[in-house]
């Protein structure tokens, strides 16, 4: 099994006559995702190599039967198309645009949550992978195998890192799944961990945090409390200086607050083993699946 997208998916990528949106969608299908449509406002009766262009979300999901959306679209207009497509009822919405206003986030997560009827993965995310069934985003998928690790991230580049050495060590992925490092994701590593859990075919976890908020400290309390697989972690930043950003607008330390060491502290005391490098936790994830 995956989590969140596999063979069923049907995809919309908004602003897909843009060069980043036709070099992705295409990118996708080449994988073997459905790309069924995309959505440009004005440019509706249009197509990108055979995917039919839309005015609209509402269209898309009328007349292609669309079921997840890829948001490639500029920050000034990123929370609108999120909520079109919530409102067309995609109920997956992946949203690769960074950039996007703290106030226009806070204003998407409230919508979709008071409405409980669609999933943002993002903004500010290299998306989501299920190896052998379906990709949406900007995964190379070529680094990724089939297998029984699950990884969440909040970084796209060290999620890379981690599936590569993995592969080298023979093993694969069941879903990747990266969250974005904003300060309003709108799903979070309870909810991808939980997901995780309750699917057959991950045998480990390997979350990938950074500095800033408090978010892999959650993760922590909800690990020792609802997860009983394997997690292994690894936290970027241990060098970055207090109150500076570092990558992600997220990634902000204020004093003790956010810091990388504080976070290791919080998974290593619920029995998640925590490495100082992502090679080194793709190394101990093999170790752990030899067994």
């Amino acid at each position: 099994m995956s989590i969140l997208i596999d063979a069923e998916t049907r995809l919309c990528t908004s602003g897909i006559t843009g060069r980043e949106g036709t070099f992705h969608s295409l990118r996708n299908r080449d994988y073997g995702t459905q790309v069924v449509a995309g959505v440009t406002p004005g440019k509706g009766g249009q197509d990108v190599e055979g995917i039919p262009v839309f005015n609209t979300f509402h269209d898309a999901v009328e007349k292609e039967g669309a079921n997840t959306a890829m948001v490639f679209v500029p920050p000034r207009f990123a929370a609108d198309s999120i909520l079109e497509a919530e409102d067309a009822g995609i109920e997956l919405i992946i949203c690769i645009t960074e950039g996007i206003p703290a106030h226009d986030e806070l204003r998407v997560y409230n919508t979709l949550k008071k409405n409980g009827r669609a999933r943002l993965i993002g903004p500010n995310c290299p998306g989501i992978l299920s190896p052998g069934k379906a990709s949406v985003g900007i995964i190379p998928a070529m680094f990724f195998g089939e297998g029984n690790v699950g990884v969440v991230s909040r970084s796209g580049t060290l999620t890379y890192q981690i599936g590569y050495v993995l592969a080298q060590s023979g093993f694969g992925n069941s879903s990747i799944v990266g969250i974005g490092g904003d300060p309003v994701p709108g799903t979070d590593f309870i909810d991808v961990l939980a997901m995780f859990q309750e699917d057959p075919e991950t045998e480990l976890i390997v979350m990938c945090g950074e500095i800033g908020g408090d978010a892999e400290e959650r993760a922590a309390e909800f690990i020792s409390a609802s997860v009983t697989k394997p997690v292994i972690g690894y936290i970027a930043g241990f060098t970055a200086p207090p109150g500076k950003t570092m990558g992600h607008a997220g990634a902000i330390v204020s004093g003790s607050s956010g810091g990388a060491q504080a976070k290791a502290d919080a998974l290593q005391a619920c029995g998640v083993t925590v490495g100082k490098t992502p090679t080194q936790v793709a190394e101990a994830a093999a170790s752990l699946l030899r067994v």
